[in-house]
C-alpha cells in the first residue's frame, strides 16, 4: 500500500492508495475513529457499486453505520443538501466523536465535508473518493464546501479528514467521460509543479486512460504528492496554493455559466487551461509551442479546449468577477511560464483575457 502524508502538524493526515483497499476501511478507520457511529455519504450509482462493501468492512470493524444518499450531480451541490444531510445524522444519533465518511466523487466528498466541519462545530472526517478527479484532487487539502445559485463554492470551509482511502478498482465502475475529466487534473499537476510528471503523461496517457494498474496508480500516488506538497506549505491558499487553480478561473466560469449541467468539472477545467495557456502567450509569459504540448496532451485524453462559440466572452468574464478568488475587483489567473513552473497574476486587463478566450 502507498502511503503519502499531508504534513499540517497537528492536523496531519495519511492517504493510503492501494488496489481492493476498500475492503480494508474499517480496520483502518479503527486506527484514527474513536466514535463508533459513521454516517457514510453517498449517491445512488456509488452506493450500487461500493455500498456494501464499505458498510460491510465498517461495521465488521464495530461500526454502527447510518446510509444516507444524495443525488447525483453538481447541481444537488447545495444548502438544501447539507440541511437533509443535518437530518439523517441528528436521525442516526451522531455524536461529536462519531464520523461522517464520505464515499464517491467531488460533489459527494465537498458536500459530505462541509456537514462534517459544521454539524456539532465539527465532528471527524474520512475521504473514500471512488472518481478519478476526487482521488487526485478534491479528496486532498481539506477544501469543503458547497455552491451558491451566483458562484461555485462561494459557501466552504477548510477542513482536513482523518485518512484518505484511494481504491483504484473503484475507477472500473466509472464511464469513460469521468476517467477522461479526472485526468485534466492529472496533467494540471504536471504543468504546474513537475515537467518530468507532464513528459510521462505524453509517453503513458493511453495506459492510464486504459486503467492499467502500475500507470493508474504512479498517476495518482504522485498527483497526491503534489497536491500534499502544495498544502503542506500554505493550507489556506494564503499564497503559493493558488497555484492548484491553475484552469479553474475560466474552467469555473464556464460551469456557472451553462447552470453545472453542460461541462463535469474536469472538462471545464482543460478548456480553462488552454485559456489560462493562452493567455500566458499574449502577456509574453509562455511559448506557442508550449501551449501546443498541453492542446495535444489533453486531445489524446478526448478533453475539450476551446469554449463553445455559443458561449460569449462577456458571459464568462462576468462570472469571473463573482469568483471568490477575485480581490478588489481585480481578475486573478494562474498562468504558465513553462511546463512543470506557473506564475500567480493579478489585475489582468479584462481585453487580454477575451481574446484568449476567443481563441
Amino acid at each position: 500500500m502507498t502511503e503519502v502524508r499531508v504534513e499540517l502538524g497537528p492536523r496531519s493526515y495519511p492517504i493510503y492508495i492501494a488496489s481492493g483497499s476498500l475492503k480494508e476501511l474499517g480496520k483502518i478507520a479503527g486506527r484514527y475513529l474513536t466514535g463508533k457511529r459513521v454516517l457514510v455519504v453517498t449517491n445512488p450509482v456509488v452506493a450500487g457499486f461500493h455500498g456494501g462493501t464499505v458498510k460491510q468492512s465498517l461495521a465488521g470493524a464495530g461500526f454502527t453505520v447510518c446510509e444516507a444518499e444524495i443525488p447525483d450531480g453538481e447541481e444537488f451541490k447545495n444548502l438544501s443538501t447539507v440541511a437533509g444531510l443535518y437530518d439523517k445524522a441528528l436521525e442516526g444519533g451522531l455524536e461529536r466523536g462519531d464520523a461522517v465518511l464520505a464515499l464517491g466523487g467531488g460533489v459527494v466528498g465537498d458536500v459530505a465535508g462541509f456537514v462534517a466541519a459544521t454539524y456539532m462545530r465539527g465532528v471527524p472526517f474520512v475521504q473514500v473518493p471512488t472518481t478519478l478527479l476526487a482521488q487526485v484532487d478534491s479528496s486532498v487539502g481539506g477544501k469543503v464546501g458547497v455552491n451558491h445559485p451566483r458562484g461555485k463554492n462561494i459557501i466552504g470551509a477548510f477542513y482536513q479528514p482523518k485518512f484518505v482511502l484511494i481504491d483504484p478498482d473503484t475507477l472500473s465502475t466509472l464511464p469513460p467521460r469521468e476517467v477522461r475529466a479526472g485526468l485534466a487534473e492529472v496533467i494540471k499537476y504536471g504543468v504546474i509543479w513537475d515537467a518530468a510528471f507532464f513528459s510521462w503523461l505524453e509517453t503513458n496517457i493511453i495506459q492510464v486512460l486504459s486503467l492499467e494498474p502500475a500507470a493508474l496508480e504512479y498517476a495518482i500516488a504522485t498527483s497526491c504528492r503534489i497536491k500534499a506538497a502544495v498544502v503542506s506549505a500554505d493550507e489556506k491558499e494564503e499564497g503559493m496554493r493558488a497555484i492548484l487553480n491553475f484552469g479553474h478561473t475560466v474552467g469555473h466560469a464556464l460551469e456557472a455559466v451553462t447552470g453545472y449541467q453542460r461541462f463535469v468539472h474536469g472538462e471545464a477545467v482543460a478548456v480553462g487551461m488552454v485559456a489560462a495557456a493562452r493567455l500566458a502567450v499574449r502577456l509574453g509569459y509562455l511559448t506557442p509551442a508550449e501551449v501546443g504540448r498541453m492542446a495535444a496532451l489533453l486531445s489524446r485524453t478526448g478533453l475539450p479546449q476551446a469554449v463553445p462559440p455559443n458561449i460569449i466572452p462577456e458571459a464568462l468574464l462576468e462570472a469571473m468577477h463573482r469568483d471568490k478568488k477575485v480581490a478588489r475587483g481585480r481578475l486573478t489567473f494562474v498562468l504558465p511560464e513553462a511546463i512543470g513552473r506557473v506564475r500567480i497574476v493579478q489585475g489582468v486587463p479584462e481585453e487580454e483575457v477575451r481574446a484568449a478566450l476567443e481563441g
